[in-house]
C-alpha cells in the first residue's frame, strides 16, 4: 500500500485588529502536528501569502509578518506540503489549507487531466482547490468535494467574504470554533485557542459549513454525515494533552487508558513494580493514569529535551529514528535496580521502545515492563498521519493474516513483543478496553488501523 505522509494543523481568524501575530502564536501551538513545512496568508483587500520550510519559530522574520497585513487569515503547518495555496480565479483571489488525505486523489487528478486541467505537484491541496474552483462558488465546491473526495479533511478558504472553514462528512480531523469580544476563529486544536486566550464555542459538525467574518460564526449548509467516524488515535497520542476534541479532553483520555492497563495488570494478577513511567512525551498521561489506579510511585527516567520534535511525524524512518535518539536520555539516579512499568501510546515499527528498554537495562534497571495504551497496529491508516505499510508494523508481522480476536491472541502477540523488544513482559488495551476508556460510542469512532475496518460508506 502506498504510504500516506501528512499530518498537519490548520488556523483561521477574523480579528477586530491586525491578526497576523495571532494567526502566527495559533499555528506555534499546532507545531507539534507538523514540523517540516508553515504558512500564512491573510487578507486586506488582496491576499498576502508567505510559506516556509522549517518551523514556524525560526522561520518568520519580523519583516515578513509586517507584510502580512489584515484582519483575517489562515495558517499552516505541515509534515509533507507548503500551505496555505493561492489561486486566481473565477471565484476571484482565495488561499486553502487543509489537514486530512484524499485516498482517491491519483483518481480525481486523472479525471480533471482528462479535461483539461494542468497540476503543478498534484498534490491533495491542489486537488481539492481546483474541486471548489470549478464548482462556481465556495459553498458549492466544498459540497462537491463530500460527493466527490474519499478521505478526511478540515479545511479553511479564505476569501473577501471571509474564511470558509469545514469538516468532512465523517469529522475525522478535529476542528474547533473560539472566540472573544474581537476575535473570532478555529483551528485544528483547542489549544491554540486557549492559549490565545479565546473561549472555546464547539466544535465543527461533520459536514457542517461555517462562514468566519465580522458577523461571527454563521453556518451556510449542513451536509448529510453517514456517521460519525472520530480518529481514535488523536486522543492517543496526536492531540496535545492539553487540547480537548468532540468534548473529551485528551488529558482525561490517556489517564483513562493508563488506568485500564493498571485494571488489567491488578485483574490478571497484579504487577510487583517499583515505579511507573511514561516514555516522553506521549507517554505521560497514560503513566500518570496507570500510577493513579496501581498506587505504584510516579518516576521519570527520562530526560526529554525539549529542542526535540516528535519523533513519530518525521518524514522517513531514518528521520524518525535520528530524532528518538536525540528526544530522550536515561536519568541513571532513577532507574538503578528498579522494576520499571514503562508507558506509551503505541508499537509501529518497535525499534524506539526496543532500544528505551535496552536503554534502561543497561543503565542499571532491573525489569522492564511495557504497558501501551492503543491496541495493536494492524493496518496502515488511510486518513492521516505517517501511515505505515504492512511491512512496517510490528504486530502484523506477527499475525500475517487475520485478526487478533480473542484474549489468548492478543496474550500471545504479548509474549512475542516482549521478546522483539527485550522487555520482561508486555501488554495493551484491547480494542473494547481503548472504546470504554475513552467513553464515545464504538460506532462514532475510526479505528481502522487496529480492526481493518474503513468506516468510509
Amino acid at each position: 500500500m502506498k504510504s500516506v505522509q501528512d499530518n498537519c494543523g490548520v488556523f483561521g481568524i477574523y480579528s477586530n485588529f491586525a491578526c497576523v501575530q495571532d494567526i502566527y502564536g495559533g499555528i506555534d501551538f499546532l507545531q507539534h502536528r507538523g514540523q517540516e513545512y508553515c504558512g500564512i496568508a491573510t487578507f486586506d483587500g488582496i491576499i498576502h501569502q508567505i510559506t516556509h520550510y522549517g518551523k514556524v519559530g525560526n522561520t518568520f522574520t519580523d519583516a515578513e509578518l509586517r507584510l502580512l497585513t489584515g484582519t483575517m487569515g489562515i495558517g499552516h503547518v505541515s509534515l509533507w506540503e507548503r500551505q496555505p495555496v493561492m489561486w486566481q480565479s473565477r471565484l476571484g483571489e482565495i488561499s486553502v489549507a487543509f489537514s486530512g488525505n484524499i485516498i482517491n486523489a491519483s483518481e480525481l487528478i486523472e479525471e480533471m487531466k482528462s479535461r483539461g486541467h494542468a497540476f503543478y505537484r498534484s498534490q491533495n491541496i491542489e486537488v481539492i482547490a481546483k474541486i471548489i474552483i470549478e464548482a462556481g462558488d465556495i459553498i458549492s465546491g466544498i459540497c462537491d468535494l463530500s460527493q466527490k473526495v474519499v478521505g478526511a479533511y478540515s479545511l479553511v478558504v479564505l476569501t473577501k467574504e471571509g474564511i470558509y472553514a469545514t469538516r468532512d462528512v465523517y469529522g475525522f480531523r478535529p476542528f474547533i470554533l473560539g472566540k472573544d469580544a474581537r476575535r473570532y476563529a478555529v483551528s485544528s486544536e483547542s489549544r491554540a485557542l486557549q492559549n490565545l486566550e479565546m473561549d472555546i464555542v464547539r466544535d465543527v459538525r461533520p459536514g457542517e459549513i461555517v462562514l468566519i467574518n465580522e458577523r461571527g460564526f454563521q453556518t451556510q449548509k449542513q451536509l448529510d454525515s453517514p456517521r460519525r467516524a472520530h480518529c481514535a488515535f488523536e486522543w492517543a497520542y496526536t492531540a496535545s494533552i492539553d487540547s480537548i476534541i468532540d468534548g473529551l479532553f485528551v488529558q482525561e483520555a490517556r489517564n483513562n487508558l493508563g488506568q485500564s492497563l493498571a485494571q488489567r495488570d491488578m485483574e490478571e494478577g497484579g504487577l510487583e513494580a517499583d515505579i511507573v513511567a511514561p516514555v516522553p512525551m506521549s507517554g505521560i498521561g497514560h503513566a500518570l493514569g496507570y500510577h493513579k489506579r496501581s498506587q505504584i510511585t510516579y518516576q521519570d527516567v527520562f530526560l526529554y529535551n525539549r529542542y526535540a520534535d516528535r519523533s513519530y511525524t518525521q518524514s522517513s524512518q531514518q528521520a524518525r529514528e535520528r530524532m528518538a535518539k536525540r528526544k530522550l536520555s536515561v536519568l541513571r539516579y532513577a532507574v538503578e535496580n528498579k522494576k520499571i512499568v514503562l508507558c506509551d501510546d503505541s508499537i509501529v515499527r518497535g525499534t524506539q521502545i526496543l532500544h528505551k528498554v535496552r536503554d534502561l537495562k543497561k543503565a542499571g534497571a532491573k525489569e522492564v515492563h511495557v504497558r501501551i495504551a492503543c491496541p495493536p497496529l494492524m493496518y496502515p491508516c488511510d486518513f492521516g498521519v505517517s501511515t505505515r505499510s504492512y511491512g512496517e508494523l510490528a504486530a502484523r508481522q506477527y499475525f500475517k493474516s487475520g485478526d487478533i480476536t480473542s484474549l489468548s491472541q492478543l496474550q500471545e502477540l504479548e509474549a512475542w513483543m516482549a521478546t522483539q523488544i527485550d522487555a520482561d513482559s508486555v501488554k495493551y488495551n484491547s480494542i473494547d478496553q481503548f472504546v470504554s476508556a475513552l467513553g464515545i460510542p464504538r460506532g462514532d469512532l475510526c479505528l481502522k488501523c487496529w480492526d481493518g475496518v474503513r468506516p468510509i460508506m
